[in-house]
Order: C-alpha cells, then sequence, then structure tokens
C-alpha cells in the first residue's frame, strides 16, 4: 500500500502533534529502549535474500531438491501446526468479539470509523482476493473433484462435488482469515490504541520483555520480511503465468513459455515499483472498489449463463456441509505418503501461504480499520470474505464441474496439466468468452499492481524501523528485489519452487502467530476499558462524531500497565 494511499497519517491515525494531551495520557506509546535501529534487519534481511537468489540462480537443480526434501520433512513432522493452530485462531477470536473484549476499539474510546462499511469491505477483500482467486477458482475444485480429498467419495461422483468445495472452503474461509485478522488486530490494537511503531517485535514485549527491543526481536521482524517476500513473491509468479495465458488465449500465440513470463514480472516490477515510489497508488480505495464491482459482475455473469439453480442449490448443500463437518475437516490429517503429499499440494501449501501473507494483510488491516471496535472488527474479517470467496469459488469451481460431468468439457484434465488453463477453459465454455478472457485479465493485472505496490511499502516499512514514510530508494530496492525473487523461483522450478519456498517460510513464522496471540490477549486485560468498566456514553453531534450517535466520556482513565 503506498505511504500517500487515504490512510492515517501514522500508526495512531492523527500527527503526534495535534493528538491531544489527555489521548496521549491514556494511550501512551511504548517507550523506545536504546538500539532499535533497523539497520540490522534491513542488512541481514537484504543479505539472506541475495544469498538465496545467488543459490537458487546458479544451482537450481541443487537448490530444489534441497528445498523439497527440507519442505516433506517439514509437513511430516509439523504440517498439523498448519492446521491446529488457525483452528485454536479462530476460537480465540471468536471469544473475544462476544465478550466483553468485542467493546474495545482499534484507537481511543471516542474514536470512529475512517471510512464506509462498503469502502472498508472493499479494501480488505482487495488485500487477498486477486491473483489466488483467478488461478485456483476454478483449478482447485475440478482438481478435487478428479482426486477426491482424503479418499472420502468416488472421482467425479455427486458427493465428490460437494467435497470438493467443502475442502476448497477450508483453504480459503475461516482458517485463512483467521490468520489476517489476529495479525491485524494484534497490530491494530498495539498501533491505534498503544501508539507503539507499526510492527510485529514490539506487540511480544508482554511475553519476552525487553527482548522485543533486543536481537530477538530483530529476528522476528526479519522473519517477518523473509515469509512476506516469498509469500508476495508466489502470488506474482501465479500472476504472471496467468496473465501470458490469458494473453496467449486472446491473441492465439504461444506466449505461455518461461521466458515470456520472466518479461511479464520484469514489465510489471518497473510498474508497481514507480508506482511505490511516486505515489500513484493514491487512489487504492477507489481502485480496491472499482475491482470489487468488475469482479462481482464476472461472478453474476458466470452465475446468469451457467447452471443457475444447480449452482444454487450447491452453494447452500455445501456450505451445510462445511459448517457442519467443520471440526472434522479442520483436523483431518494425512494416513500415509500419498494423503501427505496432497495435502502439501493443497491445504498446507494454502495454510502456509496465508501464514506468510499474515503480517503484509495484518499491516493493511490495521492501517484501514482504526475507530472498529474488536467485535466488527472480528465478525466481518472472519464472516464476510469467508462467504463471498465461497461463493466465488461455487460458482465458478461448480460451473466447471457441472460441464465436466454433463458435457465432458475436460476442464479438470486441462487444469491437471497446468492449473492456469483452467479459469479461461471454464470462460470458453460461455458466450463472450472473449470478453471475459480480457476481463479475467484485467482484473489479475489490476491485483498484481495492488499486491505487489502494498507489499513493497510494507517491506519497506518494516525495514525502516516502522517509519510510515519510508525512503523512495528503499522503496525502489523492494521493489527490485520482489520482481527479482519471483522471477528466479519461477526460473529454479516454476510452481513448485514457489510452494516450497512459501512453506519453507511459513513453518517457522506459525509459532510466532502463536506468540502473537498469546501477547494480544496479555494487552487486552490490561486495557482501561475493562480494568475501570466500560465509561459513560453521551451524545455527540453528527459532524462531531462522523454520523456517530455516541462517544466514550472524554473522562480521564489510568494507563496501562507495562
Amino acid at each position: 500500500m503506498p505511504p500517500d494511499a487515504p490512510l492515517p497519517a501514522d500508526p495512531v491515525g492523527t500527527p503526534r502533534s495535534r493528538r491531544s494531551r489527555r489521548e496521549s495520557e491514556r494511550f501512551p506509546s511504548d517507550p523506545q529502549l536504546p538500539g532499535s535501529s533497523a539497520g540490522g534487519v534491513f542488512q541481514v534481511a537484504v543479505a539472506l535474500i541475495l544469498a538465496f537468489l545467488l543459490a537458487a540462480g546458479f544451482w537450481p537443480a541443487q537448490m530444489s531438491s534441497a528445498a523439497g526434501a527440507a519442505m516433506r520433512w517439514v509437513t511430516t513432522i509439523g504440517g498439523w501446526s498448519l492446521l491446529l493452530i488457525p483452528l485454536c485462531l479462530i476460537g480465540l477470536l471468536l471469544v473475544l468479539a462476544c465478550t466483553r473484549f468485542g467493546a474495545i476499539r482499534l484507537g481511543p474510546d471516542d474514536s470512529r470509523p475512517e471510512y464506509s462499511t462498503f469502502a472498508w469491505i472493499a479494501m480488505l477483500l482487495g488485500a487477498v482476493m486477486g491473483i489466488g482467486m483467478v488461478t485456483y477458482g476454478v483449478a482447485e475444485p475440478v482438481a478435487h473433484l478428479l482426486t477426491p480429498p482424503h479418499g472420502l467419495a468416488e472421482p467425479g461422483s455427486e458427493d465428490a462435488v460437494v467435497d470438493a468445495l467443502r475442502f476448497t472452503f477450508l483453504d480459503w474461509g475461516l482458517h485463512a482469515w483467521a490468520v489476517f485478522a489476529t495479525f491485524g488486530l494484534a497490530i491494530g490494537y498495539s498501533t491505534h490504541r498503544l501508539g507503539n511503531k507499526g510492527l510485529v517485535s514490539p506487540i511480544l514485549r508482554p511475553l519476552i520483555g525487553a527482548h522485543a527491543d533486543g536481537l530477538v526481536g530483530k529476528s522476528i521482524d526479519v522473519l517477518v520480511i523473509l515469509s512476506t517476500l516469498f509469500g508476495t513473491t508466489t502470488s506474482l509468479g501465479l500472476g504472471a503465468a496467468q496473465i501470458s495465458q490469458g494473453m496467449s488465449r486472446l491473441t492465439g500465440l504461444d506466449l505461455t513459455t518461461t521466458g515470456v513470463q520472466l518479461l511479464v514480472i520484469a514489465l510489471v516490477t518497473v510498474l508497481f515499483t514507480a508506482s511505490a515510489m511516486s505515489g500513484i497508488g493514491r487512489g487504492i480505495r477507489y481502485l480496491s472498489q472499482t475491482t470489487m464491482v468488475i469482479a462481482a459482475a464476472l461472478l453474476l455473469f458466470v452465475l446468469a449463463t451457467g447452471p443457475t439453480s444447480w449452482l444454487i442449490n450447491l452453494f447452500l448443500r455445501s456450505l451445510g456441509g462445511y459448517a457442519g463437518g467443520f471440526l472434522e475437516i479442520s483436523l483431518m490429517l494425512p494416513t500415509d505418503g500419498a494423503d501427505v503429499e496432497w495435502m502439501q499440494a493443497w491445504t498446507y501449501f494454502m495454510m502456509a501461504w496465508w501464514i506468510s501473507w499474515g503480517a503484509f494483510v495484518g499491516i493493511f488491516l490495521a492501517r484501514i480499520s482504526r475507530g472498529r471496535t474488536l467485535r466488527q472488527f472480528v465478525l466481518v474479517v472472519l464472516g464476510v470474505p469467508s462467504l463471498i470467496f465461497s461463493a466465488w469459488f461455487t460458482v465458478f469451481g461448480g460451473s466447471a464441474m457441472f460441464m465436466d460431468r454433463e458435457r465432458e468439457a475436460g476442464i479438470g484434465a486441462a487444469a491437471s496439466e497446468n492449473v492456469n488453463t483452467a479459469f479461461f477453459a471454464l470462460l470458453d465454455q460461455l458466450p463472450l468468452s472473449g470478453l471475459t478472457s480480457a476481463v479475467a485479465v484485467a482484473l489479475v493485472i489490476m491485483y498484481f499492481v495492488t499486491s505487489a505496490d502494498s507489499n513493497t511499502y510494507v517491506l519497506s516499512v518494516i525495514s525502516s524501523d516502522g517509519r510510515l514514510d519510508p525512503a523512495r530508494p528503499l522503496m525502489g530496492m523492494w521493489g527490485l528485489l520482489t520482481g527479482a525473487t519471483a522471477a528466479v523461483l519461477l526460473y529454479a522450478g516454476g510452481l513448485e519452487a514457489l510452494q516450497t519456498a512459501v512453506m519453507l517460510s511459513a513453518a517457522p513464522f506459525i509459532f510466532v502467530i502463536l506468540a502473537l496471540a498469546i501477547s494480544l490477549v496479555m494487552m487486552l486485560r490490561r486495557d482501561p476499558l475493562l480494568r475501570e468498566g466500560a465509561p459513560q456514553r453521551r451524545s455527540v453531534p453528527a459532524a462531531e462524531g462522523a454520523g456517530a450517535t455516541d462517544r466514550a466520556d472524554t473522562a480521564p482513565q489510568p494507563s496501562l500497565e507495562r
């Protein structure tokens, strides 16, 4: 997200010089200990990334073999954590939202949301809903139809259709958004309410004390950078493949070679780096709304021209099956080698992808959610995207499964060879395929640029000690490193290399999330609103409250204990 996007001026929402003395007393910033310079974080992170790029570029076969062996070891030994910890986060977030903690605001008690609900939801969807939705919107359900998860149904059967969507909902629903919501809630509370820097390490002070500002904290920030970088480069690699596939469909030329995809990455890298450095992203709010409207129009077109009634019935049945068997499928771990390979290709990879995106999306959500109550934040961030993603996969994936079963369209077979063909193969079965394919390519490009632009800014913030106005040369360097990493991984092993990098970077990061959740609870338990009881409320004029009907009493409250 570019630094001049229409978002709060600093982590607390307003410049410190304009903050009232009362607000500073009630929500003091954490003291910054000596040695908090980000120089070490920046240097170590860049050194590790360059070492990785050199190894992958000069010895791609050896690097791929070593990474593959490491991934198999990680998923065999600790794959359970990729499912169990997000499940625990769902429970924790619901408890926080439904208890007295839900009344706490991400900001002072009298703060109110800066964006309308529609704009807020559009932006939070835009943070994730993009390249992956096009790449896997059709490919994942049809793949599960041909190879049912855990062998629970006969391939191609009606039960396989429902199971295909149930396990797709698992990969893209509550588990994913629980990771994002935990990061967003922790970072939002830490910055907007406590005045901390926009980093992960300060949030862990209740748990590790002064170590958060020392070597341990710096190591965590380096890990955040690496995980965020590999998560984003996976999206860039998928985006390049989707763009080249779409352009091949539109032009009739073979543009799906690795060389063309590397060229796409190079061109878009220049575009999003220039955007981050020059402030072109000022209209990210409106771009998010525009892309959401276009995506919704494409979804409605497929719903109207596809098997409409069958899709509606399938959506309700699959959603009911997902809800009814939620705990069962959330804890369904592999039982043999073939099952482990399937999990590595789908559920483990998806969970690792969300974990690697956690800090990036969390910082984004925190920046746009100032003034929201904890209850609003949790219920919307968990519920709305999960429902919308479920509808997306039902319409696109369900339509493809219907056509494969009823018309023998061969979409699943094509997706088995190349996941990037699945979405366009579905559009070829519907009217106006040329126009809808062009719209799909345009959506991928828009999400490609905005996601990479946002990633460049977030990496710059983290590597500059939480400064919200990082230097332009620093943003330019991170833009180039992001593009270079995506290109090298694509060259070294294609999609498999991208998946491996994500899973390896997320493996240690899952335990950072667990520590983050524990620290969040510790901070919330010391919140003045809970220690002293809920403050009295009084009405305020519409102009003062920006449309709100009440606000917290302005009586001073005790400071938080550190």
